[in-house]
């Protein structure tokens, strides 16, 4: 019985060439930096577009909500009634986007390694949106007797309320568009959160202050300032699970 000869083949390392494994590191690092750099939407117009408009309505939803209170404080009913009717109006398209990008992030599965972490996101946010209309409804039923001495206070504490959710939104853009960029929002949620606060305790001691209030009056002005700070807390909170978001696309 003849044996065939087979050449035996020079065994080689399995990590391939010195020169070759250099240039593998090279681009794999590379190719890491850039997918931290760019939209977790890669390119999908739609659904980022769609992302922004959503966005645009919690932006839209504290002015609205600023311009309600104003109008309440005034006096201008008319002008509250147009601020409220506005607001409604908002928050309606709101959760019209927010379930059709949903449904989008489903059907057509996309970035389905983030996908719960974007769903929680767009909640919240709708959440946040949520609590300016509700303010304004809250003014709506109750009618509070806000003395005119703390009106300043509680413009300035809704102005740091919405500034908070503004830095929070600017926060979400970056996390779709430009990772890197979210940390520079984060820290004025933080910052403008704790101005929320020093108003709020400010605020309360000068209305418990006023010895010429009954307590029920008391109570119930302290309700609206803790309603108002409540959405500066929140928006807190949205930052903080957004930067943990952050972290684990990072990784």
């Amino acid at each position: 019985m003849q044996f065939e000869h087979f050449p035996v083949r020079k065994k080689q390392d399995a990590r391939g060439p010195e020169k070759d494994r250099g240039s593998i590191t090279t681009r794999s690092g590379s190719e890491g930096e850039r997918k931290m750099g760019e939209s977790i939407l890669k390119k999908r117009i739609g659904i980022e577009k769609e992302i922004d408009e959503f966005l645009d309505q919690v932006s839209e939803a504290g002015l609205l909500c600023k311009n309600g209170m104003d109008a309440y404080l005034k006096g201008n009913l008319e002008a509250f009634a147009q601020a409220l009717t506005s607001i409604r109006n908002t928050e309606h398209k709101g959760d019209t986007l927010r379930r059709s990008i949903e449904q989008d992030l489903y059907k057509k599965t996309l970035i389905p390694e983030s996908r719960g972490d974007v769903m929680e996101l767009l909640e919240d946010m709708d959440a946040l949106l949520d609590r300016f209309t509700g303010l304004i409804w809250q003014f709506e039923i109750e009618r509070p007797d806000i003395c005119s001495e703390f009106h300043e206070d509680f413009k300035e504490l809704l102005l740091y309320s919405v500034e908070s959710v503004e830095a929070t939104v600017r926060s979400c853009r970056s996390f779709f568009k430009d990772i890197h960029a979210v940390a520079d929002h984060i820290h004025k949620v933080i910052f403008w959160e704790k101005e929320s606060d020093k108003v709020t305790t400010r605020l309360q001691r000068a209305i418990f202050g006023r010895q010429d209030l009954r307590l029920s009056h008391k109570m119930h002005l302290r309700f609206f300032a803790k309603q108002v700070d409540r959405i500066a807390d929140e928006a807190e909170d949205v930052a903080d699970r957004l930067n943990i978001y952050v972290i684990k696309r990072m990784l």
